[in-house]
């Protein structure tokens, strides 16, 4: 993983009362010395039949542009206020709204972007196309999504690897997932550790009331000597100590959760491929299951060389007509 010089906060409405996302993200920018963006992007339509003629669609543009940068910038004066960070803030018309913030992180060079989970739980997220849900799915910078309020510190850091690369991930996601949640520990002052979930029989040789319980106990003991071995070879580089190291033999939803609670974690940092949405339907995501469950923050890391298709120029304003209702 490069360094962090910058970090891009995508706030969702800069007049909130509290901004978690921008408390985590500062604190970040602080430990790394990064420079810190506030950004907001103002997807809203205009219904053009709605506005007088004497208000002009670029003065509307304009305005709302200003007040959104105006409270961005009483959030950026508190921060600066406490000392030690650089603060930028930026607002612009564009849509949808995660690849609005993909690309103003790519004009600005950032190297990690912090959102803000949506409040509501998401149904078959890969259909309805949901901020946060999309957004991890399809940046290629990590993305850090914050869904607890409390500050960090000394904050243990898990990362969740896959050394057998289910559904052909590939092997470099590991080594980066590692380097991510090692750089984080170590801003953080807090301790690294690594689950591995395995199955404890192999997919082709599925137990049976035909096998006797020594063939059973035989195929569960060399399931995870092999599983070990994997998972030894992928954190050495890393230097976890062997007792931060989490071997379970349960699937992976319910590994990471047990070891997040297990060891207090307030970052789990995890791997994601793009699938399609008929992949998605049968094999399920991890990220996907947990992005509801989970009780800590999420950061999504892609393998290198990840480049997803979305568009570089900015969509501008989204405009829409009012219906036409009868009587009206």
């Amino acid at each position: 993983m490069r360094a962090i010089h910058r970090i891009l906060v995508a706030v969702k409405d800069p007049a909130a009362k509290t901004l978690p996302a921008v408390d985590k993200a500062a604190q970040l920018a602080r430990a790394f010395g990064a420079r810190l963006e506030l950004f907001h992007a103002i997807s809203t339509p205009l219904y053009v039949d709605a506005y007088s003629p004497a208000l002009s669609i670029p003065q509307i543009e304009r305005t709302t542009r200003n007040d959104n940068i105006e409270q961005l910038e009483k959030v950026a004066r508190k921060l600066r206020a406490r000392g030690g960070l650089d603060v930028d803030v930026s607002a612009s018309w564009d849509f949808p709204v995660y690849e609005a913030i993909m690309r103003r992180a790519a004009h600005q060079g950032a190297d990690l972007i912090v959102a803000e989970r949506h409040a509501k739980a998401h149904v078959t997220p890969g259909l309805l196309q949901l901020t946060d849900w999309e957004l991890l799915r399809t940046s290629t910078l990590p993305v850090l999504l914050v869904k607890t309020p409390a500050p960090y510190r000394r904050s243990a850091v898990l990362a969740a690897v896959d050394p057998e690369h289910t559904f052909s991930k590939p092997e470099t996601l590991d080594r980066e997932i590692l380097a991510v949640a090692s750089t984080l520990a170590k801003a953080l002052h807090g301790p690294l550790h690594a689950v591995n979930a395995f199955n404890s029989f192999p997919l082709q040789f599925p137990p049976s009331r035909h096998m006797s319980d020594a063939v059973m106990r035989q195929m569960a003991a060399d399931a995870r000597r092999a599983a070990k071995q994997a998972f030894e070879r992928t954190t050495a580089t890393a230097r976890i100590p062997k007792s931060r190291c989490h071997l379970i033999a349960r699937p992976p939803i319910d590994a990471i959760e047990q070891t997040a609670r297990k060891t207090h974690s307030s970052i789990v940092v995890m791997g994601a491929i793009a699938r399609s949405g008929v992949q998605r339907f049968f094999f399920g995501n991890t990220a996907e299951a947990l992005l509801d469950s989970l009780d800590c923050d999420m950061l999504i890391v892609k393998p290198p060389g990840f480049a997803p298709r979305v568009q570089k120029r900015t969509r501008g304003v989204r405009f829409a007509a009012l219906p036409y209702l009868p009587g009206i």
